[in-house]
């Protein structure tokens, strides 16, 4: 189904173009549905697969305009994860001005969110312990909320979450609908459908290998000192003209940025505290090919959608197993095949093995010799993400 067939708001319709978004994948084929008609829903779905879009459209188009207090919240298990998932609901709301988003996560301002709150919003988008703290706190009012979502519920119950959700969903007296989008059903996942929803619509999405894209996988040994060095060496001596570049942090974009441009390179950076004007505009930049480097934190990158990026570099290894799927999918979109770097040092190895295997990825070993990068395989291989954003 084309997302200009689908039946929803018109507004909705036009953020989903303007995202790029034109086909919509399997799970939001068969939950925006189930979505809409209130029932409740666990879908079996890998990362990677549109599940934000599948739970986001329904939530937004429901959204009462009058409303001051929340009739929705999204749980997830990491303030990453939340911070993306809130993104992505204010990208869909683009042209709703009066659908509030706010996200609520351990890390940040407590006063903050609160006067956040106090503004009025009819979404939250949580981690379990931070809206358990304002609910003790009664900094937010869940008398309305009506749907909770639970995103990556195997992975949020997994960490230890089982008893806070069990009392943040007690607490929502109000509950009409549950839904639960999980890559696996675990043991605690049924417990919490088995408690809390009824009949509920199953729904299971295999990942498609056909559509995934082809993306060559290389990590290289660094030091903290060389790893400026290896990167411009890279984009030089490939001769690569549109790459993405991500960091973990604002602070870090924008002073390798700094050191790019310094080096000659036409560069820019995206992070969090960017306007939303600056932020079209780099990115207008980075699509009309004047950009050559665009480095990038992982929430600010969300929702980029260029066809042509010829190299990924993770010059930070990513925080999260999901956010390394995410990086790799900004290349090889379109048909075309594309490559991704991993830059790691002595410290990262052990999370970079991790990181590899429980996201089913395979990069190859180089190393430079006589000035040139060689692989350390012996052979040549494809290799394929199998879930992409």
């Amino acid at each position: 189904m084309l997302y200009e067939e689908l039946n929803t708001l018109p507004q909705i319709r036009q953020a989903a173009a303007a995202m790029g978004f034109v086909t919509l994948t399997e799970v939001q084929e068969k939950a925006i549905p189930v979505m809409q008609a209130g029932r409740d829903i666990i879908a079996k779905a890998p990362t990677g697969t549109g599940k934000t879009c599948a739970f986001g459209i329904p939530l937004i188009e429901r959204v009462d305009p009058e409303a001051k207090n929340p009739g929705a919240v999204v749980l997830a298990p990491t303030r990453e994860l939340a911070q993306q998932i809130a993104q992505d609901l204010r990208d869909l709301a683009r042209f709703l001005p009066y659908v509030h988003v706010v996200c609520l996560y351990g890390g940040a301002n407590m006063n903050r969110q609160i006067e956040q709150l106090k503004k009025g919003c009819q979404i939250v988008v949580a981690t379990p312990g931070r809206l358990m703290d304002h609910m003790e706190r009664r900094t937010i009012d869940i008398r309305s909320v009506q749907t909770v979502v639970l995103d990556e519920a195997d992975e949020m119950l997994d960490m230890g979450f089982y008893k806070d959700v069990r009392k943040i969903i007690d607490r929502m007296k109000a509950r009409k609908q549950l839904a639960m989008f999980s890559a696996t059903i675990s043991r605690e996942v049924m417990d919490i459908g088995w408690l809390y929803q009824r009949d509920a619509e199953e729904i299971t999405v295999q990942p498609v290998e056909a559509s995934a894209p082809k993306i060559a996988q290389y990590q290289l040994h660094t030091t903290g000192r060389n790893k400026l060095a290896d990167l411009t060496d890279i984009i030089l001596k490939k001769g690569y003209k549109r790459v993405m570049v991500f960091c973990n942090t604002k602070y870090n974009t924008a002073m390798l940025t700094n050191q790019l441009v310094r080096l000659g390179f036409v560069a820019d950076c995206l992070h969090g505290d960017l306007s939303q004007a600056d932020r079209n505009k780099i990115m207008a930049s980075f699509r009309e090919g004047k950009l050559a480097v665009l480095v990038a934190t992982d929430v600010a990158a969300r929702g980029i959608d260029v066809d042509d990026v010829d190299a990924v570099f993770n010059y930070d290894l990513p925080p999260s197993n999901e956010y390394y799927t995410h990086r790799i999918g900004r290349t090889g979109r379109a048909g075309r095949e594309g490559v991704a770097y991993i830059l790691y040092t002595d410290e990262d190895k052990k999370r970079l093995d991790e990181m590899l295997r429980l996201t089913r990825n395979t990069a190859v070993p180089v190393h430079w010799e006589n000035g040139e990068l060689v692989e350390e395989a012996v052979q040549k291989r494809d290799f394929q993400i199998r879930q992409y954003f």
